[in-house]
């Protein structure tokens, strides 16, 4: 490949009923320039692996798979950023195997801004939330209307959902050095977004060019949103991470790290149910943030639990 530009770092396991999807999305990308699909299957039970090695006999030259014999994140491994150390594109791109993409410029758009802008650390964009098997949008992930640059502090402070991982492009030099912080790390994208906001720019492109599936027997977000406590556990690995970056960054977002930590111990309050510990003096600054519409819901949630059940019962039958 003589102008390879991008390398694609997907990484799956068990996903046998979508990682074709992701496949032939990467493949219909239309491009002035080469790319490489880098795929890591981590020991997959269901068939995963035939279905890429049918793909790689089709396309040897683009597609460059991994295929371990023993599962490699039960031994506590970083299978993302593994798998992107071997990119020999100019830019990463990440989608991983039960995602896809749906704009097939989705890397034309995004390398082409990046060759204009090269303070440009990070380039993302929006991208719909979808169903597991029909792919019927539930919601979308727009983090603006318009495009714009967003700060290492909205980066921090706005957590693992503020970009879709599969909507993010990056120069691979910057994985080269990696932090501390992200090494340690329980998760990739949201601390691997830090690292890269601290970079350069991160700009937004307000275009939806990717879709996220939900509800992915086995995934990431269902493991550990499965139970409150797999939740708070999260939380806290979360806090540790935030404060290694505290320490990585000379405390110079010390201030947004605690109101960061703040939140999220807010978020699992309410999740626990535990309204009164929530709306203390120590959370009031959240609590000011919400709209009339979200203290009212969590005033009825709190105080009158059937009423609200019963209101958002009424909402959904006029809906009907």
């Amino acid at each position: 490949m003589k102008n390879m530009l991008v390398s694609i770092n997907c990484i799956t396991y068990n996903h046998k009923d979508y990682i074709a999807d992701a496949i032939e999305s990467f493949l219909m990308q239309k491009t002035n320039f080469d790319f490489e699909i880098l795929i890591h299957d981590d020991a997959s039970t269901d068939g995963t692996a035939d279905i890429i090695r049918e793909y790689e006999r089709k396309y040897p030259e683009t597609i460059k798979p991994i295929y371990q014999a023993v599962n490699q994140y039960s031994l506590g491994k970083k299978n993302l950023m593994r798998n992107g150390e071997r990119a020999a594109g100019k830019y990463t791109a990440i989608c991983e195997g039960d995602d896809f993409w749906i704009d097939p410029y989705k890397l034309q758009k995004q390398v082409d801004f990046m060759e204009k802008h090269p303070e440009c650390s990070l380039c993302v964009h929006a991208a719909t939330i979808v169903s597991g098997s029909d792919k019927k949008i539930k919601s979308v992930s727009r983090p603006n209307k318009g495009g714009r640059i967003f700060t290492a502090e909205e980066v921090i402070e706005r957590g693992g959902n503020l970009f879709m991982t599969n909507s993010m492009l990056y120069p691979t030099r910057f994985a080269y050095d990696i932090p501390d912080f992200l090494k340690n790390a329980h998760v990739s994208d949201y601390p691997l977004a830090i690292h890269l906001a601290l970079k350069g720019t991160v700009y937004y492109l307000d275009e939806y060019m990717s879709a996220y599936r939900v509800g992915v027997s086995g995934s990431w977000s269902e493991r550990t949103l499965s139970s409150v406590e797999n939740y708070k556990k999260h939380l806290d690995k979360i806090a540790i991470m935030l404060n290694e970056i505290n320490q990585y960054t000379g405390f110079k977002y010390e201030d947004l790290i605690k109101r960061t930590i703040k939140r999220n111990q807010f978020d699992l309050l309410l999740e626990q149910g535990k309204y009164k510990e929530a709306f203390i003096d120590e959370f009031r600054f959240i609590f000011s943030e919400f709209t009339y519409k979200t203290k009212l819901r969590w005033f009825l949630q709190w105080h009158f639990p059937r009423v609200l059940i019963s209101l958002i019962r009424i909402k959904r039958k006029l809906h009907l």
